[in-house]
């Protein structure tokens, strides 16, 4: 009886199985067919097209910070409105005001970056 339960999964297992097999081919042949010739000019740190300058420990201004929960408040938004709206119909008022309340907290962090003026470009 647990046979027939785990043989739906079997091309899951499959396209696992392959999958790793191709992941390691292409690492293995990578290294072995690369050149591997490191000179000073490869070694050396990239920063945007520029040698790097100051020290990595310097602060960071707020504002940065700012755009970071801004960024983070829409992008929840759109990641469980849109599921949210599918299966509406079948989740009924508990579901509308679970989400109703999720929307309330984000309300709360955009009028809280609004007021720090991280939506005004300097």
């Amino acid at each position: 009886m647990s046979d027939s339960l785990l043989v739906p999964y079997a091309p899951i297992a499959v396209f696992m199985v392959v999958a790793l097999f191709v992941a390691l081919a292409a690492v293995a042949l990578s290294f072995l067919l690369a050149k591997h010739r490191p000179d000073k000019h490869k070694n050396e740190t990239y920063e945007c097209g520029f040698p790097p300058f100051g020290d990595a420990r310097t602060k960071v201004d707020v504002r940065f910070y700012l755009i970071a929960i801004l960024f983070i408040i829409f992008d929840l938004e759109i990641a469980f409105l849109f599921p949210w709206a599918i299966v509406l119909g079948a989740i009924g008022w508990l579901g509308f005001g679970s989400m109703m309340v999720f929307l309330g907290v984000l309300t709360v962090g955009f009028i809280y970056e609004w007021k720090k003026g991280a939506l005004e470009w300097d």
